[in-house]
């Protein structure tokens, strides 16, 4: 028979004691932390339009939820690419002007052409700064600058060669129920630049709110290439589409849905089409 060792009991009660009161004593404070940092967001997005973030076009406003996107694409070759996630995920407020966007995980590409490999994509990451802004009672408008970059972590090349950093300007009016988001950006990498080159994406969004939870919506997602392969080249996709939210689940919690279809508008283009389905959940 096995025989317990009185200091070996003493000793565990008292790590068993310690733990509990470590945990009495974070409980309260994590509690009060959230608490907190919810009340921050609140404040936040009061002083700020209560559109909802469009299809393509990132909006300029401070939002807080978790995102996943389907995005299937039908190439001009006739192959189709569905990606995974769309590069979209985790966006948080840590401060009254500031949102930090964190693509996690990075979108996941399975190709229907069988002589390219599945894999994951680029991480990505964007920083928004407010500049200024007013609620529907104060003239509906919004003003925030970007800071977005990739990181060239795609598997069998499902991805950048390089890193890229690309600084955006982004800005909304509201008009009643109809209102206006349009960002404009370019693309600098950190290397490879004379294969990948400079690309300018302008996108804007047309939104009316028909109803409580119903968006229809319109954009219009254009880039331009300066210098690499497609140097001098443009392209421009319609977007019609609508989005649906928010709902709420419990509390801050909400539940908004979305989709619609990119339509390519000029000679030039990546793809002919993109069906996307759009989930998120705002809290």
């Amino acid at each position: 028979m096995t025989r317990i060792n009185p200091t070996t009991i003493s000793a565990r009660l008292r790590l068993c004691a310690f733990l509990a009161a470590l945990f009495l004593t974070v409980a309260p404070a994590r509690a009060q932390f959230l608490e907190e940092w919810q009340a921050r967001v609140t404040q936040t997005q009061a002083e700020q339009p209560h559109w909802v973030t469009p299809l393509v076009t990132v909006t300029p406003r401070l939002e807080q939820e978790f995102r996943f996107d389907i995005l299937r694409q039908r190439t001009p070759g006739g192959e189709d690419l569905l990606n995974l996630g769309g590069g979209k995920g985790l966006e948080l407020i840590p401060s009254r002007r500031i949102e930090i966007i964190i693509a996690a995980p990075p979108p996941y590409l399975i190709h229907h052409d069988r002589n390219i490999k599945d894999g994951f994509g680029d991480e990505t990451f964007l920083l928004k700064y407010r500049v200024a802004s007013g609620n529907e009672e104060h003239s509906s408008y919004i003003l925030t600058f970007f800071l977005g970059g990739s990181i060239p972590t795609g598997s069998y090349k499902n991805g950048s060669p390089a890193a890229v950093v690309t600084p955006t300007v982004a800005a909304g009016k509201g008009f009643g129920k109809l209102s206006v988001q349009s960002t404009l950006g370019v693309g600098l990498p950190v290397d490879s630049v004379q294969r990948l080159g400079h690309s300018v994406a302008w996108n804007t969004a047309f939104q009316y709110r028909a109803k409580r939870f119903l968006w229809p919506e319109l954009e219009v997602n254009s880039t331009f290439f300066k210098g690499g392969l497609n140097d001098g080249k443009k392209q421009t996709f319609l977007t019609p589409g609508v989005v649906i939210g928010r709902f709420p689940l419990h509390k801050r919690m909400g539940l908004t849905l979305g989709t619609g279809m990119q339509i390519a508008a000029t000679h030039f283009h990546a793809f002919d089409h993109d069906f996307i389905i759009t989930a998120r959940l705002p809290f």
